[in-house]
């Protein structure tokens, strides 16, 4: 589906209103008040005389107004008050994500650690919604992925890198489950060779949202990192997989460990050396396990390389 084409389905929508419409009912100081005054409620239906107070409009007539004018969509009325409807929590929780006003420019900042190329320590740089981990020694990209100017607040650099971690992982596991981790539609798996990427790997799997047109890339690795073999394979090493950030895992950030066994269809084996031991497992395009063997390394076409500069 073309990017207009789903705007195009969202204006023709019966059951909801116009995309700006709907920008336009909250496009007021007043109506925001509202919304986060709801929001912050502790014991919902909130009633019209506390909502007043709490919104400190200047006459009860405007506020009133105001109020009409978000209650169907965003504001629901009930018996003995007001509340938020989903559409509601969503504008105030997009504004406290900073997704519409916020637009940050922290430092960069050393993460502690090891490039997994050359050794040198990693540094973590913000821009545009997007952290990116990058070696600035050797130019090793391990990963750039989107992550909200609301994930800064309020945490230290190593708390902002364990939040990213986990929601890189959360991201993934949803968008291999098949689920939109932006709007939970129906999000479609394929693997890609080559072209424009911000990964330093020329085998990726892609994600794009039929619905949203939300797309990202990643290894393959980073997709696997739930795979119960692999966290078996490495628990058995004293290696705890859900605690690894994944830019420590060399197999995570490259396609080196890769070996492509077919292309129609795909199959694709991950192989993963610890303590003199390996583990092999393959995958199809859907990224589901084919197959699992331990010790037993598989060799095959090496991979081409591709230049980089497309976000994950």
């Amino acid at each position: 589906m073309h990017r207009l084409e789903a705007v195009a389905l969202a204006h023709r929508s019966d059951h909801c209103l116009g995309p700006a419409e709907a920008f336009s009912l909250v496009g007021d100081e007043t109506r925001m008040t509202i919304l986060e005054a709801l929001w912050h409620a502790e014991d919902p239906p909130v009633q019209f005389s506390t909502l007043y107070e709490l919104s400190e409009t200047d006459t009860s007539a405007r506020f009133n107004y105001h109020l009409n004018q978000l209650t169907g969509h965003f504001v629901r009325k009930r018996d003995g008050g007001y509340e938020l409807r989903t559409a509601g929590e969503n504008v105030v929780r997009a504004v406290v994500a900073g997704s519409f006003n916020a637009h940050p420019a922290p430092e960069s900042f050393e993460t502690g650690d090891p490039c997994t190329q050359c050794g040198e320590t990693l540094v973590a740089s913000y821009d545009d919604e997007h952290l990116a981990v990058d070696c600035p020694a050797c130019g090793r990209a391990h990963g750039e992925y989107g992550f909200p100017p609301g994930g800064l607040l309020g945490r230290d650099d190593s708390e902002v890198l364990a939040a990213f971690d986990r929601r890189v992982r959360h991201r993934h596991s949803l968008a291999r489950d098949g689920v939109c981790p932006a709007c939970s539609g129906r999000i479609r798996t394929a693997i890609a060779r080559a072209g424009e990427c911000c990964l330093d790997a020329d085998l990726r799997v892609e994600y794009s949202c039929a619905q949203c047109l939300h797309s990202f890339c990643s290894p393959i690795g980073v997709a696997l990192l739930d795979q119960p073999a692999l966290v078996a394979f490495h628990r058995d090493h004293g290696i705890d997989l859900g605690a690894t950030p994944y830019w420590r895992l060399d197999w995570c950030v490259t396609d080196d460990h890769l070996t492509v066994d077919s292309t129609d269809p795909w199959r694709i084996t991950l192989t993963v050396a610890l303590g003199g031991d390996t583990l092999s497992v393959t995958v199809d395009e859907a990224l589901r396990l084919v197959d699992s063997d331990p010790d037993d390394a598989v060799t095959g076409p090496p991979l081409a390389r591709g230049s980089a500069d497309r976000r994950g």
